[in-house]
């Protein structure tokens, strides 16, 4: 069986010390392709966010063998079955890490991110080849470059975000944080009609991308209380549409209180798995209205992602690049919060 280089990350259950979280890279043996299956030659695979915090072991999951879900890159090779999305040899692709089994309640009650079988199909994206479902592969539009094309699960992600916010023409919105998916937020709600497009960033540069890609004011929380920030763009009325997009414990506590009467808050990041928040049912829910929800994943929204790929600005989050074999030095880049997005190129011949 033909061997492949991979990212492996050492099971925190690991009874050696020097092993629990190691990420390294070695041989792991390819994985067969099925009758409907496709085999993609990886290009680059980005870090996603919760990638160090998933090895840190904060959600309380166990450790995967192998990690990296924001894939693109070139078939070379296609199942005999795997006819109906007209996936051929030689398309540059990108695709959803998860394979939706289609038949359980959840699949068939319109609500796919909670299949139940959706974790069977969850292969490591932080290697030389890949194989998926031809159902978790999509085309990526001419005009977008394999780098760009990394992005499509995080644009997946700001497509959810955009359903979830059920935006009205002309609210006024905060973004709390300005990291990837918070930067693709800004720039989604930007092209649907947000007004006072406020991002809420300690990181210089992030609030520099942010107004480049639309946000009319930017906060810098360890300068400025947000609550005060909030009273002082809105007039004291709050936004209509507040998302987190930080995942920090010390940063959602004060979102309810600067969305406006009978607005939206959305916790679109991933919280330690034992975080537990108070609420003032009362002032929030009963006396102000609020509607405050959270998301899951990226149900249906892959085919409308794959058409914002050539609207949005994605040039800025494909700038820092590490190879397959320094995979380490790549994650300790992410974990120093230098840059907006770190890519990983699979495959040095593909670009």
């Amino acid at each position: 069986m033909k061997s492949i280089r991979c990212v492996r990350i050492g099971s925190l259950r690991e009874k050696d010390p020097e092993k629990k979280g190691k990420i390294e890279v070695w041989d792991v043996p390819e994985d067969p392709v099925g009758p409907e299956d496709v085999k993609i030659k990886v290009a680059y695979c980005a870090i996603c966010g919760s990638d160090p915090h998933l090895v840190e072991g904060i959600f309380g999951w166990p450790v995967p063998y192998g990690m990296g879900h924001e894939v693109s890159g070139v078939i070379v090779e296609v199942g005999e079955k795997a006819t109906k999305k007209g996936l051929k040899v030689g398309d540059r692709v990108a695709g959803n890490f998860l394979k939706f089994c289609g038949t359980c309640y959840y699949c068939q009650n319109g609500q796919q991110q909670f299949c139940e079988h959706a974790d069977e199909s969850n292969h490591p994206g932080f290697s030389e080849t890949l194989v998926w479902h031809e159902s978790q592969v999509y085309k990526l539009p001419d005009s977008v470059s394999l780098k760009e094309g990394c992005l499509l699960e995080p644009v997946s992600i700001a497509v959810r975000a955009m359903d979830k916010a059920e935006l009205k023409f002309g609210q006024r919105v905060l973004v709390s944080g300005g990291g990837p998916i918070g930067l693709l937020i800004t720039q989604c709600l930007k092209k649907s009609g947000a007004t006072e497009l406020t991002l809420s960033e300690p990181i210089a540069e992030r609030r520099e991308l942010a107004l480049r890609f639309g946000a009319k004011n930017v906060v810098d929380p360890m300068t400025e209380n947000i609550r005060d920030a909030a009273d002082r763009i809105t007039g004291g009325r709050g936004f209509d549409v507040v998302f987190d997009c930080t995942g920090s414990t010390k940063a959602v506590y004060d979102l309810p209180y600067v969305t406006a009467k009978g607005g939206k808050l959305i916790y679109s990041a991933m919280y330690p798995n034992d975080f537990e928040m108070p609420l003032n049912l009362y002032k929030f829910c009963y006396y102000n209205e609020l509607t405050i929800t959270g998301m899951y994943v990226a149900p249906y929204a892959f085919p409308r992602a794959a058409q914002m790929l050539p609207e949005l600005d994605l040039a800025p989050l494909t700038t820092k690049v590490f190879e397959l074999e320094d995979a380490v030095a790549a994650f300790d880049a992410q974990v120093s919060g230098k840059y907006p997005k770190i890519l990983i190129r699979c495959n040095k011949d593909l670009e």
